[in-house]
């Protein structure tokens, strides 16, 4: 124990504060029991590690930052140390890819009930096993997911550019205000094209040369370990669904015929849509549905996506298609806060409510002409005109 003290402690040391994760301040840091979900990379054991720094590392006997991937995790388990720890006076645990732990969710229920006065903040790679099993965390956990980098953030971190996040409603009634603001400090267009390929993850700051390569080794490990440790997949499977990556890599945003994508990939039609879903979930993909009607029956996406602009930018073969970074960019962004369904005549129906076309400089607008509550978010302008807004500024949403 006294050597995860000491490797907690040079964890905690060695993190800057100077750069926080939009979802600091969403997180009830008060909650017995928090669960950060969300993708390899996305900064979810920097978020904890700062969190220690700021606000509990004054008493380093209290608190404890673990990583359950750890050799001693295969060795003892998760109760027996959490017991030892607490009789030494431990009252803050933070357990970092707990997914890597077998029967992970029953020790921490136990622990969760045994030590009524420890405060628990875990992070996984996946949230579906939180709720399958018989351990029963749903009604301790509050759950929280962590996104990549918005724009917003991107900008923050790479040029110490501090803005507030906006609401949909302030950039859709008046955006010229945000606008005026962001422009007095940056040029954004750059920037942008910046962000669209490398600027999701925020490993970019450790060296953007290598991002990519560094990208596709993530992509890797989300398949070949990160699923596999929390769904029951063998090496076939593995096999299979990196062929999915690869063939959706190249033809998103994609109408999936099922019948023709299952004859490719070599599995039935429900286990292809069972697929799609455990990539959606390991957020590789985004599945559009057709109406409001939730992921929960599994039914077949109306259009499927990369995640983000950036894994289109690193898993293509050959040049992009410059019109589906900017799909994957709005629907990436404003996913995060907000509904999103396929739209007859725009591209996106957000809230039920707003209906988007995503476009080039250029494009014509009679796509949407007639329909009440109708925006056009534009690639390559500054300015907003009537209902044409810069595709940029919804980057600023979180």
């Amino acid at each position: 124990m006294d050597k995860l003290f000491q490797y907690s402690i040079a964890r905690i040391d060695g993190v800057s504060t100077a750069f926080k994760r939009y979802l600091w301040t969403r997180v009830n840091w008060d909650n017995r029991l928090n669960i950060i979900t969300g993708a390899r990379g996305v900064g979810k054991t920097t978020l904890l590690l700062q969190y220690i720094k700021e606000n509990l590392f004054h008493k380093p006997d209290e608190v404890i930052f673990v990583n359950l991937d750890d050799l001693y995790f295969s060795r003892n388990t998760l109760v027996d140390f959490v017991d030892a720890f607490v009789k030494r006076g431990g009252k803050h645990i933070f357990i970092d890819e707990v997914h890597k732990y077998r029967n992970w969710s029953q020790e921490v229920k136990n622990v969760y009930d045994y030590f009524p006065g420890l405060k628990i903040i875990i992070t996984g790679s996946s949230a579906r096993d939180i709720y399958k099993g018989q351990a029963d965390l749903s009604r301790r956990a509050i759950l929280y997911k962590m996104n990549g980098l918005s724009f917003r953030e991107f900008i923050e971190l790479k040029h110490g550019h501090y803005f507030p996040a906006l609401e949909l409603e302030e950039i859709l009634r008046n955006p010229m205000n945000e606008i005026s603001a962001i422009l007095k400090r940056i040029k954004p267009i750059k920037l942008f094209e910046k962000y669209l390929i490398s600027g999701y993850y925020p490993f970019f700051t450790e060296g953007e040369p290598e991002y990519h390569t560094r990208l596709k080794q993530t992509v890797n490990h989300i398949l070949d370990i990160d699923l596999p440790s929390v769904e029951n997949i063998d090496f076939n499977a593995v096999y299979k669904l990196k062929k999915l990556v690869s063939i959706l890599s190249e033809i998103v945003p994609y109408k999936p015929n099922i019948s023709k994508l299952s004859g490719q990939i070599g599995v039935s039609r429900e286990t292809l849509v069972k697929y799609l879903y455990l990539l959606e979930r390991a957020d590789l993909l985004m599945l559009l549905q057709a109406g409001t009607h939730g992921i929960s029956k599994m039914n077949k996406p109306e259009k499927i996506y990369l995640n983000n602009s950036n894994l289109v930018a690193t898993l293509a073969s050959d040049s992009f298609d410059v019109g589906t970074m900017r799909e994957t960019f709005f629907y990436n962004q404003l996913q995060v806060n907000h509904n999103l369904r396929d739209s007859d005549r725009g591209d996106f129906v957000v809230d039920n409510k707003y209906t988007f076309e995503i476009r080039g400089k250029h494009k014509t607008m009679k796509q949407i002409t007639g329909i009440d509550n109708a925006f056009i978010a534009t690639d390559n302008i500054e300015f907003s005109s009537r209902n044409i807004i810069p595709l940029w500024l919804f980057g600023f949403l979180y």
